[in-house]
């Protein structure tokens, strides 16, 4: 396409990107369980509304727009108020679960450097089901990624013991997750910790998916076990915003036990022949508008707001199970959150998968062992049902012997 001579009216411009839409995952009717949280229409507005309000303000400029940067600083207060954060804790918010993780290793990897002289090559020892953000940011920084089988008692959580092996002298960081996205089962986070504190290694816990969701299934009380702060350990956190805490994309926060650990993350430059420049995460200019979103569902949500829609998330999950042992599934492990996988036995899930698809379904799978995998929102206790009525049709379509080609999954 090239850039038109002549602009078009807003109206025909409208049009053309809503009928472009037409043809991607049905997300507003429940039928999507992946990259969507979908919490209703009222927060909808309130996340529009509040990013439009800021939309044009930049977050690298905290002289120009104090707003921004009180915002932010609130935002903060809150995650650790919820996460166990000690007094003298910090952090900052970033654009995702990827950019909260990549400068958790980067304020890892420079603490290690000043404080242990250690140099590349460096490595991490993270679980075989921890998210793949881990290995992006490795890349960027030369780091090796030492990946250790989960347990093998079918629970599907790191290994602690079999990580604590993997270390030497040159191990910067551990990572466990709270819960991994593959099996949504919270690593034992204890356990981590006391092989991390036992070699003054840095803990870092990926609860990008239930940093805001697993504090509140506590208050309901779900039996969340130690993830956060709590565990003495744990140094950092990378909690979403735009998953649970239902906040516009993108907006996400990586905490610090101190101070002095968070000092490790920021970047400044005054090396060039521009004004001095410091920026607290990788990006430049922060999008206001993810800032002031997140902040506004925050304040109108609460404690209570919170836990309604957890609660609710967890009894949706809790339905499915009963309906997926009903129709022969296995769900893997123990999941407490609003993430599940599931296999059948007997037949071919990445075919049912496929089947799924062709009924609108836009869900996720886990490939270790082939699974299908829901990521569910307050939405889906709407859906639930129909969900697991397509599934019994689709999997007696692929008992049968009656499924079409496979539909490949691809995911950015």
């Amino acid at each position: 396409m090239d850039l038109p001579k002549a602009g078009k009216t807003w109206d025909e411009v409208r049009d053309t990107l809503i009928a472009r839409g037409e043809g991607d995952a049905k997300w507003r009717d429940g039928k999507t369980a992946v990259y969507i949280f979908n919490a209703g229409p009222e927060l909808a507005e309130v996340q529009r509304d509040a990013y439009a309000l800021y939309m044009s303000e930049n977050g690298l400029g905290p002289l120009a727009f104090p707003s921004l940067a009180q915002m932010e600083q609130e935002v903060i207060q809150m995650a650790l108020s919820i996460l166990h954060g000690p007094a003298g804790a910090a952090g900052a918010m970033t654009s995702g679960g990827t950019d909260s993780i990549t400068m958790a290793m980067k304020a890892a990897r420079d603490f290690a450097r000043a404080g242990k002289g250690l140099s590349a090559p460096a490595n991490i020892v993270i679980p075989q089901s921890a998210h793949p953000a881990f290995d992006k940011a490795a890349h960027l920084m030369d780091i090796e990624v030492r990946r250790i089988p989960l347990r093998r008692d079918g629970s599907y959580e790191a290994d602690p013991a079999a990580m604590g092996d993997a270390c030497d002298a040159r191990t910067m960081m551990m990572v466990g997750s709270a819960p991994n996205f593959p099996h949504g089962i919270i690593d034992p986070i204890e356990a981590l910790g006391e092989v991390a504190a036992s070699r003054d290694i840095w803990l870092h816990t990926d609860a990008c998916v239930g940093g805001y969701f697993a504090p509140f299934a506590r208050m309901n009380g779900v039996p969340v076990p130690p993830f956060d702060f709590e565990v003495p350990a744990v140094r950092s956190i990378s909690a979403d915003l735009h998953k649970y805490g239902y906040a516009a994309k993108g907006a996400s926060t990586v905490l610090f036990r101190s101070k002095e650990l968070y000092q490790h993350m920021p970047f400044a430059n005054r090396e060039w022949s521009g004004a001095p420049m410091s920026t607290p995460t990788l990006a430049g200019t922060r999008p206001g508008g993810a800032i002031s979103a997140a902040w506004a569902v925050m304040q109108v949500l609460g404690v209570d707001g919170y836990r309604e829609k957890q609660d609710l998330v967890c009894e949706t999950r809790e339905r499915a199970e009963v309906g997926l042992r009903k129709l022969g599934y296995e769900v893997l492990g123990n999941p407490l959150l609003g993430l599940i996988a599931f296999r059948h036995p007997q037949h071919d899930n990445f075919a049912i998968y496929g089947e799924m698809f062709r009924k609108g379904w836009f869900t996720s799978i886990t490939t270790e062992p082939p699974s299908l995998h829901l990521m569910l929102s307050p939405k889906h206790a709407e859906v639930i049902d129909d969900y697991l009525e397509d599934l019994r049709c689709s999997t007696d379509t692929v008992a049968a012997g009656q499924q079409g080609a496979k539909v490949e999954a691809r995911y950015n």
